[in-house]
Formats: C-alpha cells, sequence, structure tokens
C-alpha cells in the first residue's frame, strides 16, 4: 500500500473515479465551530481528458463570479492543475443537494452569459488566454452528465 499522503486528492485512486462527479473531499472544524466544506467537481476523466485553458480560464471567471449568487458563503472556487475539475470551498453548508443545484444553476449561467467577467488586463492576469464559447461547451457537457454527478466511483 502506498504511503498516506497530506493531500487528500494524492490518495484518491484517479483510476477507479468516474467522471463527472461532485464529491466531498473533507469537512474542516475551525477553533470555533465553523466548518469548511470542500468539494472536488470533476469535469473530465481523469488522466483521459482534461479542459483546454482558455475555456477552463472563462469557466473559472464565470464560475467564481455566478455561483455566489446562488449559495452563501462561498471561500472559494479553483481549477485543478490537471484541469479535469474545480475544488469549491463553502463556510458552514452541510447541504450535499443545495451545492448540486447551486453548482447546476451556476453551471446554466455559464451557457447564459454573453461576456467573461473580469477578462481584461486589470482584472486578470492572463487576460488574452479566455474563451466564453469553451467554458459554455464545458458547462452543457457537465450539465448533459448531471445525473452521474453523485456516482464517484466506477461500477
Amino acid at each position: 500500500m502506498a504511503k498516506k499522503m497530506n493531500v487528500e486528492s494524492f490518495n484518491l485512486d484517479h483510476t477507479k473515479v468516474k467522471a463527472p462527479y461532485v464529491r466531498l473531499v473533507g469537512v474542516i472544524e475551525g477553533d470555533h465551530g465553523d466548518k469548511i466544506y470542500k468539494y472536488d467537481i470533476r469535469f473530465c476523466q481523469p488522466n483521459k481528458e482534461h479542459m483546454d485553458m482558455p475555456g477552463l480560464h472563462s469557466l473559472e471567471h464565470l464560475m467564481a463570479e455566478n455561483i455566489r449568487n446562488h449559495i452563501d458563503h462561498v471561500i472559494d472556487l479553483s481549477p485543478m492543475g490537471c484541469q479535469t475539475g474545480f475544488y469549491l470551498s463553502i463556510l458552514n453548508n452541510e447541504s450535499y443537494d443545495e451545492v448540486l443545484l447551486a453548482i447546476e444553476k451556476t453551471l446554466n449561467d455559464v451557457i447564459n452569459a454573453t461576456e467573461v467577467p473580469a477578462c481584461n488586463p486589470v482584472q486578470c492576469g492572463w487576460a488574452a488566454n479566455h474563451s466564453l464559447e469553451g467554458a459554455q461547451a464545458i458547462a452543457r457537457k457537465m450539465l448533459a452528465g448531471k445525473s452521474e454527478w453523485r456516482q464517484v466511483f466506477a461500477e
């Protein structure tokens, strides 16, 4: 058996998961009882496919801006370096169903968007690297697999 790593996702067997899915990675409780819920939102099958950077980058901007309209206490929404998904961190919200609904609404916002928010050199570190159409294609594909979001592992 491999040595247990400090990073939770390094302990996940990426050959056994089946994207798309939304997985609760873990819960961290603070000294005063606040809890941070971290989710793995997997868009692409690990080691088989990945999101292209312009589409992923625009999807990040669109989701980070819009998810906060659908669920309270979002701490962060960040892309994975492997380009297969995002991490979502939320404070004090243990409702998996509410998170799934917020993701669905946010992806619909992406599909209906007419521009990428903060897509300029003042607000973005790589403003030339965006694709609204790419983000929308990724969002459509993820929504098409919505019935699979609760199942993390292949049967």
